[in-house]
């Protein structure tokens, strides 16, 4: 076998103006730059994109003109852009499909599961291509039917590429915030690398008999990002066929400042608008996006409403933008409370959540208007579950008399 080389690119969400901001927007756009530049740069044989190109499944025509102009750039310089749809630009229906069609009806991209056998060859690798079916329902159902209509082949002779955009239920190797689409029995064999994308943290490992590897996000989607180097993979084959894995970092994504490790439990909003302010101020930098996480459990008679968001927002001078976190939960009935009322004896359900409900309300109202409301609330619980809107109303409307 020839020696080539390859680039793993995944979840570019362009055209995703992340906080309202058109700069974001611009973020995306420019991570993408610096992806094409690098590529022409290092000439690959051919780059693949594991899906989420765009953010949206209609993206702006501004977005579109931009991915076109640097698709074309690949295009005239021999680099194969080979691809599939991921979760956010897959198609929203069977009538108007995925964007992802015209690009590949220009030439701009080879979009695998729309061509015969959803697979792209060459005298070294073949590349078979699986598109997202969203959710983990529909891909236990739909993944066996395309696999059926286009049996992939890898070549024992050439070196074989998988190409996926979703999770894969892999103990210690999903995050836990990101919903399995599939089990790894459900990816066919027999290939030597398996592209992936959706999971935005860059992850490598022995699967099967070859590496299975996400290559991460481009920019900073979501805040638990923010701390994830963002780039891609430079895949290196060498002639007996073995795949050696460079990390490439992309220089252009905008800095991220996360503050989540202070826990504010038994503290007043005022202080922690206050101690936030300060946090804030410290921090400032330009042109940086700073994200205080604002956890724990407020006293009693404490409202989250209370923190001063608007302040916190406007203590920075230098940042692009300040954006709190609001995790705070207010002060609960304790548990030992909870398990009294539920573990009782001979206390029927209604009695049982009148009991729990009066814990609750007696915390903000004096005892005779706790048990109004609580007893308001269990009444409510039937007209609501049986939809009868009038008595509920009723009952209201009675209530604030």
């Amino acid at each position: 076998m020839k020696p080539f080389s390859f680039i793993h690119a995944s979840d570019l969400h362009l055209g995703y103006a992340q906080y309202n901001l058109e700069a974001r927007r611009e973020d995306f756009d420019r991570a993408f730059q610096e992806l094409v530049s690098k590529s022409l740069e290092l000439k690959p044989d051919f780059l693949v994109i594991a899906g989420d190109i765009f953010e949206q499944a209609r993206p702006l025509n501004s977005t579109l003109e931009n991915v076109i102009q640097r698709l074309r750039k690949l295009r005239d310089s021999g680099i194969p852009v080979l691809a599939v749809d991921g979760s956010h630009d897959a198609a929203p229906n069977v009538i108007t499909g995925t964007i992802l069609n015209p690009l590949d009806s220009a030439g701009l991209i080879y979009y695998l599961p729309r061509h015969e056998a959803a697979c792209w060859a060459n005298e070294n690798c073949y590349v078979y291509g699986i598109p997202n079916f969203r959710t983990r329902r529909r891909t236990e159902e739909l993944l066996p039917e395309f696999l059926k209509r286009n049996p992939p082949t890898p070549d024992q002779k050439l070196f074989n590429v998988l190409v996926f955009h979703m999770a894969l239920d892999l103990p210690g190797f999903k995050p836990p915030q990101i919903e399995a689409e599939a089990t790894p029995e459900m990816l066919p064999d027999g290939f030597d690398y398996y592209a992936g994308g959706h999971i935005h943290q860059t992850m490598q490992m022995k699967f099967k008999n070859g590496t299975l590897a996400y290559s991460g996000c481009t920019e900073t989607v979501d805040y638990e990002d923010a701390g994830c180097d963002k780039g891609f993979f430079l895949v290196e084959v060498n002639e007996k066929g073995q795949p050696s894995l460079r990390r490439m970092k992309l220089e252009s994504p905008r800095r991220f400042k996360i503050f989540d490790q202070k826990d504010y439990t038994g503290m007043m909003p005022s202080d922690i608008t206050e101690q936030l302010v300060q946090l804030v101020k410290n921090e400032d930098e330009a042109g940086a996006i700073i994200v205080p996480v604002i956890k724990g459990t407020l006293p009693v008679e404490a409202n989250r409403n209370e923190v001063d968001l608007t302040k916190i927002r406007g203590a920075a001078e230098k940042a692009l933008l300040v954006h709190p976190i609001m995790r705070l939960k207010t002060s609960q009935v304790p548990d030992e409370v909870i398990h009294s009322i539920f573990e009782g004896e001979l206390k029927d359900l209604k009695t049982k959540t009148f009991e729990y409900f009066l814990q609750i309300f007696a915390e903000r109202y004096p005892r005779d208007e706790a048990e109004r409301i609580a007893r308001l609330s269990i009444a409510l619980m039937d007209p609501l579950a049986h939809k009868e809107e009038e008595k509920a109303k009723q009952l209201l409307e009675a209530h604030l008399q």
